[in-house]
């Protein structure tokens, strides 16, 4: 079957996560400024749904330390940019919960694992306790009764864990029915590792469709071994129209060594794009996005697509 023949539609949704997955890893310490500019390139590029930061610990996550002030300075507008479709904040508890419905934020993402190890690591909490946790601030949520309010749910190590090797797809199919019944609009689940193949792909998607709708999945890839966009393919062929992805191949994960970046945004373009399919993105606009951000890094992208735009 190809991949026209899964999709009643030609359009593609890319969620950008480069500003806060991308950079939650990096050992340069950014200016607010900085990382502002950076999102108003990757909007003016065409991108309408991103992860724009984190309220989780100063002292864990310090790249992410300005959270506030990021939002504050974003909230000012620019009268040159429309405002995101969706510009997520992802939320560790109840209290990052207040501080980003403080600052107006509407569109949210929750995280949980499908490894206890790497729960405990990224967290300190069990898998069952992170999904308790994650219903309260779905509960809190729900109280205000927003209609335009948005919850992802992330499922990291869906494929495999750096400490526990193969994660058990009978689990993630139950984690994933959960944060659905909770309220989440749409899980991602993470290859956190680059561990996934196509065939891997098709049985957890298989999997996961009978018990959530299609639809309510995206995928969120890390090409570690050189297999994302194989992966994102077979993701196609089955039907899946939403893929995580970070501009320039920024990130990583401080709890998973040796696990380097998201795919590229670019490299996820260029593929839907060469299929007839649509992001509404700008290759060239978004290379200087990228640009920018990995010029203010002093890094290089490790996308092979990139040097040829």
């Amino acid at each position: 079957m190809s991949v026209h023949e899964t999709s009643s539609s030609d359009f593609i949704r890319i969620v950008e996560v480069g500003p806060r997955d991308g950079l939650q890893n990096e050992k340069t310490m950014l200016s607010v400024e900085d990382k502002a500019q950076y999102i108003r390139l990757l909007k003016l590029a065409g991108v309408q749904e991103l992860e724009v930061t984190s309220f989780v610990r100063p002292d864990k996550i310090p790249q992410l330390k300005d959270a506030r002030e990021l939002l504050t300075l974003l909230n000012k507008g620019d009268a040159a940019i429309q405002p995101f479709q969706s510009q997520y904040v992802l939320i560790p508890n109840l209290k990052g919960l207040a501080e980003a419905k403080a600052l107006d934020c509407r569109h949210f993402a929750l995280f949980t694992s499908n490894s206890e190890t790497f729960n405990q690591k990224n967290i300190n909490t069990s898998i069952d306790e992170s999904l308790v946790k994650m219903q309260a601030v779905m509960d809190e949520i729900k109280k205000d009764q927003l209609p335009d309010t948005k919850v992802r749910a992330y499922i990291s190590m869906a494929f495999g864990c750096p400490y526990e090797g193969a994660t058990p797809l009978k689990r993630l199919v139950q984690i994933a029915k959960q944060c659905y019944a909770m309220g989440a609009f749409e899980i991602s689940l993470g290859d956190t590792i680059g561990i996934a193949s196509p065939k891997a792909v098709k049985e957890v998607i298989k999997a996961l469709a009978s018990e959530c709708p299609l639809e309510s999945i995206a995928m969120h890839f890390h090409d570690t071994r050189g297999m994302a966009l194989t992966n994102i393919y077979a993701s196609l062929e089955s039907g899946i129209k939403t893929f995580d992805a970070s501009s320039g191949g920024l990130g990583g994960c401080p709890y998973a060594l040796n696990a380097t970046g998201n795919v590229a945004t670019e490299d996820v373009v260029y593929l839907l794009h060469q299929q007839g399919l649509q992001t509404g993105i700008d290759l060239l606009k978004l290379k200087a996005a990228s640009t920018f951000i990995l010029n203010r890094l002093g890094k290089q992208s490790p996308s092979k697509l990139f040097s040829l735009l």
